[in-house]
């Protein structure tokens, strides 16, 4: 398997407003990233923004009127053929939210894997549909172009019976109601990595929080998934930028009772009215909550790293001791004050941070003492991406 080095590889990154892009070429047996960009607004006025992974813009362009999932992604494809100037594009992988427990791996795209995945739309409603929408258009109007669907749920189908049940009836257990987990392709790629920093760490037990919009931590045991904080949906464990993270299901009951809430008024506010932005009544971004002398910004951050070192209670708890933690995304990767805050707090189970190490960024922010490594180590599930499809495509593959 694999491509020719004249090929390139394009992941694609498709949500509910935006479609996110890399492009990658292939000078060998690892994909190298040549630009990135996305297409934003979709709804709105759409923007679309290309750069040079080494920085600097490529192209910028705006348009006045709302543009479809389907027409977003043709101009996204013509721009790229443009841009690749003869060359071939090889094959497109695509982050897919969903895969159910049918897909323990990334797969290659056809009709028959379609119409499946389009079956786990009940189970990731918000995000599914548009994670699809440019498979099936690429399939229409390129079909002999290669695709690869990469899951965020395949990488925790390693967990055990009991890391994944419910304590539910069981006919309503094979519908599908488990604990799937998510943020997959992220610890996949900090578990490919992991060895390279610490191999104690990526041989024994870690823990690795994936602190971005989205929020979640995943226990590992020599680089696989034991037990994670996400459950049935994203909306489960930690709170998020405007997620609830975990609650009591019998709010929701009041909410219905007492609040005369339907389904799609209590989904609009766990989704998109709570989380971070919710306590605080100031901003989703920890950034602008960290810059805030606002009360309820305060709270909403104390919130967040109390419900971070309980999970991490939990977690190590799950894997019988903890060897190193492991901060990723973009609060994990460029917010020190939560990650010190959260090293503090973690004392009583063995780490020792060094201030100098955190404030520079790491990589390793732990004391040479500390009985727990500690790191603040970049994702990159684009790459993680573009691997699995370079693994998957024929080299007669592309278009």
């Amino acid at each position: 398997m694999g491509v020719p080095v004249s090929d390139a590889l394009l992941v694609l990154n498709a949500g509910s407003s935006s479609i996110k892009f890399a492009l990658f070429d292939v000078p060998g047996a690892v994909p190298r990233l040549e630009l990135h960009g996305q297409l934003e607004e979709l709804q709105g006025t759409p923007h679309f923004a290309a750069h040079a992974a080494g920085g600097g813009t490529l192209d910028e362009r705006r348009w006045s009127a709302p543009l479809t999932h389907d027409a977003a992604t043709e101009l996204l494809l013509d721009w790229l053929r443009g841009h690749l100037a003869g060359r071939r594009l090889a094959g497109v992988g695509h982050r897919v939210v969903h895969g159910g427990t049918q897909y323990a791996a990334p797969v290659v795209v056809d009709e028959a894997v379609l119409r499946r995945l389009e079956t786990l739309v009940p189970l990731a409603p918000l995000h599914q549909p548009h994670n699809l929408a440019p498979i099936r258009r690429i399939m229409t109007s390129a079909p002999q172009l290669p695709q690869v669907a990469c899951f965020d749920t395949a990488f925790h189908r390693t967990q055990s019976w009991v890391a994944q049940a419910f304590a539910l009836p069981e006919e309503i257990v094979r519908e599908g109601v488990h604990r799937y987990g998510f943020h997959g392709l992220s610890y996949e790629y900090i578990a490919s990595v992991l060895r390279d920093y610490d191999a104690r760490a990526a041989d024994g037990r870690s823990v690795v929080a994936h602190l971005g919009n989205g929020a979640s931590m995943c226990a590992l045991r020599a680089r696989r998934s034991i037990a994670t904080t996400m459950g049935f949906t994203a909306l489960d464990g930690l709170p998020m930028g405007t997620r609830c993270g975990a609650l009591d299901p019998g709010v929701l009951l009041w909410l219905m009772d007492e609040k005369g809430m339907d389904a799609r008024a209590i989904e609009d506010l766990l989704y998109h009215r709570s989380g971070l932005l919710g306590v605080s009544g100031v901003a989703s971004d920890m950034r602008a909550l960290l810059a805030s002398d606002a009360p309820g910004a305060r709270r909403a951050i104390d919130l967040y790293v109390y419900r971070i070192g309980r999970e991490l209670g939990s977690l190590a708890a799950t894997l019988g001791g903890l060897d190193a933690l492991v901060f990723t995304a973009g609060i994990g990767e460029h917010a020190t004050a939560i990650r010190e805050r959260v090293c503090r707090d973690a004392a009583w189970l063995g780490v020792e941070l060094d201030a100098d190490a955190n404030a520079r960024g790491g990589p390793r922010i732990s004391s040479a003492s500390s009985r727990v490594s500690v790191w603040a180590i970049p994702t990159d599930e684009e790459k993680m991406i573009a691997l699995h499809l370079l693994r998957l495509l024929p080299r007669s593959a592309g278009a």
